[in-house]
């Protein structure tokens, strides 16, 4: 039965809500407050009114007491509307106490005394008391101060006029004293249930937030497990390092002294061709290795710099060198760009290396019959930032798919993996190892005009100071005319 006449009270929140500002919902608890107000000022003059019409008929010479007590009990419709406008539920609240006991003991002393069908509803003054203004001592004190003073005030008026006036005789107003008792036990009853239905959706809120609160927990935990786990992961690949380059680095240099004692001794060509195959992919498989380790190294804070003066122009040279078989194998040209002044660099060249020859093997390999072009110059007032771009003329890279570009293990799509080989693990690692030295990548590509990636990194890394990249991506200027290499 409870529950059937909560849900009947429970539609009811939409046109009560309409009267709370948003200034009382801050949290559930004030908000209930609120609903509560709103409902027993919109239902309980209603049960009030029917008082003042039995009233009505009883007094047939109303004067100034009928209409006051008529004007008291309407004037409880007005303060929702107050409520929405002014925000101040508490100041409301002991308005309508004050209300409430005054229009009670003011009916009681004009229409019959302490046998008054009027007195029932002084109890329902403090209820509502409490009700409206919650679990707060001082406001409660406050209002049994206020309520005591009315009723000082009623025993007042009694002693200095000796009696109370009879408007109706008393025993006319049995009929009355029975609607009152009614009333008021219908509206304390459904004040009770409706406070109940605010209880019960409130209580349903803290156990859905405390639901809520439960999993974040579980999930924070498990993430810190997973960060855990990953640290360690880290840290032991970090540590395996010379366990897993060591034996790979005997396999390639074994099979280099194969290679050459056979192709001294003019052995068959199968066999030289089984040895090359074997001398390339252990260097495959180191390179592979190299990067996991190193990837690793980083996300367990185990990587170092290693900050060395070097001469730029010095060290392009190294990796055009390096990277130019690669590049032509595929029918490719080769441009090399350089921008004046050079100069000496301090900075890790062995990472700086490694970040540039990632991307000189992506352009060759993902580029056919086209063009990688090199670019190299220093930027701002005095040279402080090294850029390094590399341009191919290859597929190229759709918008969609850049942002997966520098993520581990990741590739732009499924089938470049399947089609063009390698890990995905490449620019993420060079990423890494640039923001390590201070600057950054940057990318700008369209499918099917080739792709252009950019190394900006300090000229010195003692002074490294993270500029942010361009948002196009673009290549800076460069003054040096393109020469193609031999």
């Amino acid at each position: 039965m409870l529950k059937r006449l909560l849900a009947m009270l429970s539609p009811s929140y939409r046109p009560i809500d309409w009267f709370i500002p948003d200034t009382l919902r801050t949290d559930a608890a004030t908000l209930g407050r609120a609903r509560i107000f709103v409902f027993s000022h919109l239902f309980g003059p209603t049960l009030g009114q029917s008082i003042s019409v039995y009233l009505w008929s009883l007094d047939p010479h109303r004067g100034y007491a009928y209409w006051v007590i008529v004007g008291l009990i309407t004037s409880f419709w007005a303060l929702p509307f107050a409520l929405k406008f002014t925000g101040h539920l508490r100041l409301l609240a002991f308005i309508t106490v004050e209300d409430l006991t005054f229009v009670t003991l003011f009916g009681s002393y004009q229409y019959g005394g302490v046998s008054s069908p009027f007195l029932p509803w002084l109890l329902n003054a403090l209820l509502l008391a409490f009700f409206y203004l919650g679990d707060r001592p001082k406001l409660r004190y406050a209002v049994l101060a206020m309520f005591s003073l009315n009723v000082l005030g009623f025993y007042a008026v009694y002693a200095l006029t000796g009696g109370f006036p009879e408007r109706v005789p008393i025993e006319k107003m049995s009929g009355l004293g029975i609607t009152s008792v009614l009333s008021a036990t219908v509206y304390m009853s459904m004040m009770a249930l409706y406070y109940a239905s605010v209880v019960a959706s409130q209580s349903e809120i803290e156990r859905e937030v405390q639901s809520h609160r439960a999993t974040a927990i579980k999930l924070r935990e498990a993430k810190e497990e997973a960060e855990s786990a990953n640290r360690q992961k880290s840290e032991f690949l970090a540590k395996m390092s010379h366990e897993l380059r060591t034996p790979l680095n005997a396999v390639i240099g074994y099979s280099e002294m194969l290679l050459e004692d056979a192709e001294a001794e003019g052995r068959k060509e199968q066999q030289v061709a089984d040895l090359r195959r074997i001398n390339s992919a252990g260097k495959h498989l180191l390179s592979l290795v190299t990067d996991v380790l190193d990837l690793s190294k980083i996300e367990a804070g185990k990587m170092e710099l290693a900050a060395q003066p070097f001469d730029l122009s010095i060290f392009i040279d190294d990796v055009v060198a390096t990277c130019r078989p690669l590049v032509m194998d595929n029918g490719n040209e080769f441009l090399v760009e350089r921008g004046p002044d050079l100069g000496i660099v301090i900075g890790d060249q062995t990472k700086l290396r490694q970040a540039v020859l990632n991307l000189l093997s992506n352009a060759a390999k993902f580029t056919k019959e086209g063009r990688v072009t090199l670019r190299v110059a220093r930027e701002g007032m005095v040279g402080e930032w090294v850029s390094i771009a590399v341009r191919d003329t290859g597929i190229g890279i759709s918008r969609e798919n850049l942002p997966k570009l520098f993520q581990n293990f990741k590739q732009a799509e499924a089938s470049t993996s399947s089609r063009y080989g390698g890990t995905g693990l490449g620019l993420a690692l060079s990423q890494k190892l640039c923001r390590m030295m201070g600057g950054e990548i940057t990318v700008d590509s369209e499918p099917g005009d080739g792709s252009c990636f950019t190394v900006r990194v300090p000229a010195t890394i003692a002074a490294a100071i993270p500029r942010p990249a361009p948002v196009d991506g673009t290549a800076p200027p460069f003054l040096a005319t393109a020469a193609a290499a031999p």
